[in-house]
């Protein structure tokens, strides 16, 4: 995200100076700051802090300028605002006036606390439990070393001559080939990581975004290497939202090939959408960042990095290493750095902790086997840390393993009663094989008691519920999220919309759930699945003309759903339009083979 008023020249952080620069005549040399331990949520790199002595998580974007918290986090912590001047920030979800919060003590977890530190307030949210970013102001202060893989960022200074001299000191002292790419001189107003690649052999440029959890390119550079929306092969991508309110339809395809540095993908997988990334035509994501090791060398303007092995942008796919990779980069003057037989022992996790983090990051390149055995080494290690069996559940339960995911995330509860995640995966992982309900609500509950109202997981507990068809809890939580939260929240729709739903569902609150219907609608008008919902409120309300105008417009966008198509033909059925109402109900049932009794189970009969 890029700043356009205000904040200029300000830092968040400062280490201790590790000593002044060495002789112009010394040998380079790569001094470290302590290690920041990041551990992987998915494709989220997550970092520990505390506001106040408060746990959190942020996700270490090095995409964002300045380190940024939600309005909700300001509100779970009770954060006072700083008088400042008025200032705008822009990103991938738009543009948007922020302000600026002052955190008293603010923690990096096992690093250090500092005193009274600012952060941006801006965004809507950013998934999972990161409360906010941890940006530039940090990662701008020495070189930066992302080592996704092994769960750690590292933080170095070059000493000595070092201008010249290959940095990539790991892939030195095990003779591994590498890559080397000039940067853009950083900035305070453009702090970003920027360089180019070539995209079918268009050059392109490119940010380094850990923030980003998927790379992404832009439309206009998409079509400059020969692909639009409608070009063959293209797929349906979903949707991508950042900083900012707005969400961004996004396609998928294969390109010829993708060439950064010394490295080319053939027939590369990319997703591309309709975004504006301001200085820069793609984002070079957190999936790039776990499958390579980066240096960021603002020392010398250059990046370099090594491959790790696996998949780069597609995580289906994958692909050999480079043998050739950095060949042509041979470093000028020596670094001094360890041998091979000690940089392979510095890269072997030190500790439970270490071996958890490795693990996760295993999990999220969805190489299963080698996150279960890192977990299982750091259960064995540190066998009353709940977060590790909850860790080793995810990934037995990404792997197909329910039973041992079950057991993991049972013995991560009986360790700590209110460890939320295990709470609500055990639940997940019970509804998705159809429990009862009374097996799946005693952990969405217990759940619901620990989580502050503002946090984004309420939205995950009230699927849960709705899916164990539970939708008074399921109302219940969404309002929780709803009323804590700016209407131009970009989740706000979705949330309005699912509220809306459940009311209808339960057959209560009918006046409230066209509301939220219409208020959803408002702020994304055309959109199938509120139409959809809005067309069961009518249907409920015994307002059959508008329940079939809704269906009829939700059907005209997704003409293949199967609960607009049986409502229709319900509503159609009690006008008395007894032909057009069965047709419609058994192409329903085509879609659905249970459509008719699910809907019963809410007392939705024709």
């Amino acid at each position: 995200m890029e700043l356009v008023r205000g904040l200029v020249g300000c830092a968040l952080l400062a280490w201790t100076a590790l000593g002044a620069t060495a002789a112009h005549a010394e040998p380079c040399k790569i001094a470290r700051f302590p290690d920041i331990p990041v551990t992987m949520s998915g494709l989220r790199p997550m970092v520990r802090v505390q506001f106040n002595g408060q746990d959190a998580w942020l996700i270490a974007d090095s995409g964002a300028f300045f380190s940024t918290l939600t309005q909700a986090a300001v509100e779970q912590f009770h954060l006072p605002y700083n008088s400042f001047q008025e200032l705008y920030v822009t990103g991938v979800g738009g543009r948007e006036l922020a302000r600026v919060v002052r955190v008293r003590k603010f923690n990096l977890v096992g690093i250090k606390t500092w005193d009274d530190v600012d952060f941006v307030v801006a965004g809507s949210g950013f998934g999972g439990q990161a409360v906010g970013l941890l940006g530039q102001n940090v990662f701008r202060i020495a070189d930066v070393e992302y080592d996704l893989a092994n769960g750690v960022i590292r933080l170095v200074r070059p000493k000595g001559d070092c201008r010249h001299t290959n940095l990539a000191y790991w892939a030195q002292a095990a003779a591994k080939p590498y890559s080397v790419l000039d940067i853009d001189s950083p900035t305070v107003r453009q702090p970003h990581t920027l360089s180019v690649a070539y995209l079918n052999g268009v050059k392109i440029r490119v940010m380094f975004d850990t923030g980003a959890h998927l790379s992404l390119l832009n439309l206009a550079a998409a079509k400059r290497a020969g692909i639009t929306p409608s070009s063959p092969g293209v797929t349906d991508g979903g949707y991508s939202w950042g900083l900012g309110h707005e969400v961004h339809k996004t396609w998928i395809t294969r390109f010829s090939s993708f060439k950064i540095g010394d490295e080319e993908i053939q027939h590369a997988q990319l997703r591309f959408g309709d975004v504006d990334l301001t200085d820069a035509d793609m984002l070079i994501g957190a999936d790039f960042f776990l499958s390579h090791r980066v240096y960021v060398a603002s020392s010398q303007n250059r990046l370099f990095f090594t491959y790790n092995g696996g998949p780069v942008f597609d995580l289906s796919a994958s692909r050999e290493p480079m043998e050739t990779a950095g060949a042509q980069a041979p470093p000028a003057s020596p670094v001094e750095a360890p041998s091979a037989d000690a940089m392979n022992r510095l890269d072997q996790p030190a500790d439970a902790a270490a071996f958890a983090r490795r693990g996760a990051a295993s999990d999220a390149r969805h190489d299963y086997d080698a996150a279960i055995a890192d977990l299982t080494r750091a259960c064995e290690l540190e066998p009353t840390e709940s977060s590790y069996f909850y860790e080793r559940g995810m990934a037995h339960w990404h792997k197909g393993n329910g039973e041992q995911a079950l057991a993991d995330f049972d013995q991560a509860i009986r360790l700590r009663p209110d460890n939320v995640d295990a709470l609500v995966a055990r639940a997940g992982l019970r509804a998705s094989h159809e429990a009862p309900a009374a097996e799946v609500t005693p952990d969405l509950e217990a759940a619901g008691r620990t989580l502050p109202k503002q946090a984004e997981m309420r939205l995950h507990l009230a699927s849960l519920y709705e899916s164990v068809h539970q939708p008074a809890a399921a109302v219940s939580e969404y309002t929780k999220w709803i009323d804590s939260h700016p209407r131009d929240n970009n989740r706000m729709p979705g949330a309005l919309n699912s509220r809306c739903w459940n009311r209808a569902l339960s057959g209560e609150e009918l006046e409230q759930a066209l509301g939220d219907c219409n208020a959803a609608l408002k702020l994304k008008p055309n959109t199938a699945a509120f139409l959809d919902s809005r067309g069961l409120v009518q249907l409920r309300r015994k307002n059959y003309d508008a329940a079939i105008a809704d269906y009829d417009a939700a059907l005209r966008l997704q003409p293949k759903t199967a609960w607009s198509l049986y409502g229709r033909g319900l509503a159609k059925l009690r006008k008395g339009l007894s032909s057009e109402g069965q047709a419609d109900i058994a192409a329903a049932t085509v879609l659905q083979p249970k459509m008719a009794e699910r809907a019963a189970s809410y007392g939705i009969t024709p």
